[in-house]
């Protein structure tokens, strides 16, 4: 008997060093799908990470700035070893591998196109803000600005998040309906 269970999927969120942006997205995603916690968590979630285009802070911990955005808003549980994107593997485990900003998108295809892998593995590869309502919409890097910046980081992704489960939900929906 086939299992009629939807199929769960696996994002990846990517900035340039994987210390603001990319971190913080994986930390709300996470909390708006309870992964971290077992008994709550979103059915349709089985695996959230984040990485870098670029390998500037491999093995660092999230910006305190992020951490303390998070902590916040009530996000304590979150970790995380900055890590730079690896191709083809990345594109080959997750289902969405989705950037920041446009320039991150520009380096993910460069970086597929150099590694010969285009159009292979399973991942949806785009702009993170897409699925926030305004298609397009990027999130600034806060590294170099005060704290506002990682509020406002915060503010979109958030929304990013919950239009990423809406289609996430929908997606599933429709094939098992």
């Amino acid at each position: 008997m086939p299992d009629s269970s939807p199929q769960k999927v696996s994002v990846l969120f990517v900035c340039l060093g994987n210390i603001c942006r990319s971190t913080m997205a994986e930390g709300v995603f996470r909390s708006l799908a309870s992964f971290n916690d077992p008994s709550a968590a979103h059915p349709l979630i089985s695996r959230v990470d984040s990485c870098g285009t670029g390998a500037y802070h491999a093995g660092d911990n999230p910006d305190p700035r992020t951490m303390a955005v998070l902590k916040s808003h009530g996000i304590t549980d979150y970790k995380h070893k900055a890590r730079k994107v690896r191709v083809p593997q990345d594109f080959e485990e997750f289902d969405y591998v989705l950037a920041m900003d446009g320039m991150n998108v520009q380096d993910l295809k460069a970086m597929v196109k150099r590694k010969g892998v285009e159009g292979q593995g399973k991942a949806k590869m785009g702009l993170f803000g897409d699925f926030g309502g305004r298609k397009g919409e990027e999130v600034e890097d806060p590294y170099y600005g005060g704290g506002k910046g990682f509020e406002v980081a915060f503010e979109q992704l958030e929304r990013f998040g919950r239009g990423l489960l809406e289609v996430i939900e929908k997606e599933a929906g429709e094939k098992s309906g």
